[in-house]
């Protein structure tokens, strides 16, 4: 998350080009939104699993992120194909998704626009319906979020690629085991992975690869692959050490 705001704050000073930035997580993390309450998080459980917590500069809700490919996408607010509202640059960014689906054999979709959406308290990111959806078989396939600064736009989210997704709510807190097992049920019927899709197994490299042919092809534009420089490195500790592994910025309520 630090090297994405990094990033986001390079570009904005003109020393950074507009990225496209496809990442895993090693230990797993949880991950909350920038309003998400720390009540929701059982604390106990991440640490006797040694996973990590951090606080997203994005909104929406937890996600676990692990056996997935995550992306991230930063661009100055002048730039066309992010031009428009949250959901009209969202909406733009969704047909490089969906095109990246396509590439890997999945017959994704975007759902329309939710009217009059109600307020929802689910704790889970995949848990809760958001406007052009992306699912396979009706079932959620790509959360993301997206922030907007005065440097510029990230937007970031994930593909889960294989493994259990009800791990989540072992991160969460319950009033109780039998709200755990529910929120559980819930999460599989709503959403899924490439695997269960697929019934195959999908690697992090073919995901990157279809991502880049997507995101080349639907925003027509020519990615050149380059490794972080090293003011953005620097930047990115700092805003570990201030920020994403600092208790005032985590565990705020």
């Amino acid at each position: 998350m630090a090297v994405d705001e990094a990033i986001l704050e390079g570009m904005g000073c003109g020393d950074t080009p507009p990225t496209l930035r496809l990442f895993a997580w090693d230990p797993p993390c949880l991950s909350i939104g920038y309003a998400q309450p720390i009540s929701d998080i059982d604390r106990k459980n991440i640490l006797a699993r040694g996973w990590h917590l951090v606080r997203r500069l994005t909104g929406g809700r937890a996600i676990l992120h692990t056996d997935e490919i995550t992306y991230s996408v930063i661009g100055p607010t002048h730039e066309p194909r992010l031009a428009g509202s949250v959901i009209e640059s969202y909406q733009r960014l969704s047909q490089a998704l969906l095109l990246a689906l396509k590439l890997l054999e999945l017959p994704a979709q975007a759902l329309p626009k939710i009217v009059d959406q109600p307020k929802s308290f689910e704790p889970i990111c995949f848990e809760v319906p958001s406007h052009y959806e992306i699912t396979v078989a009706g079932k959620k396939l790509i959360g993301s979020a997206q922030a907007r600064k005065k440097a510029g736009i990230l937007q970031h989210g994930t593909l889960p690629l294989h493994g259990d997704l009800t791990r989540i709510t072992q991160a969460l807190a319950f009033p109780s085991v039998a709200a755990r097992e529910q929120a559980a049920q819930r999460l599989l019927v709503r959403a899924t992975t490439t695997e269960a899709i697929l019934q195959r197994y999908v690697s992090w490299e073919q995901a990157a690869e279809a991502f880049v042919e997507a995101f080349s092809q639907t925003l027509n534009i020519q990615l050149q692959p380059a490794d972080l420089t090293p003011t953005e490195i620097a930047r990115a500790e700092e805003l570990v050490k201030e920020k994403y592994a600092h208790p005032d910025w985590n565990e705020r309520t």
